[in-house]
């Protein structure tokens, strides 16, 4: 008996100090730093499509709309 609650002892003792550790830590990621990463994939994507729509606005844009009208707008023949 008095054995199993020495080893019930140590295994909260272990339990405890790994708890203690992992608040401890300041190793890992957080959340804002993961939200820093979005914010700029974001901001980053909306620039290069800026820049391409800049780009190829008066080349493929017109054409890509009008052939899509045109789709849309079948009479049925």
């Amino acid at each position: 008996m008095r054995n199993k609650m020495l080893m019930v002892q140590v295994k909260a003792a272990q339990f405890l100090k790994r708890c203690k550790d992992a608040v401890l830590d300041r190793r890992g990621e957080g959340f804002v730093d993961t939200a820093v990463k979005v914010l700029m994939a974001v901001v980053i994507g909306a620039l290069v499509l800026a820049g391409l729509y800049l780009l190829f606005k008066d080349t493929i844009l017109p054409e890509l709309s009008d052939r899509i009208q045109d789709m849309f707008n079948y009479d049925g023949d």
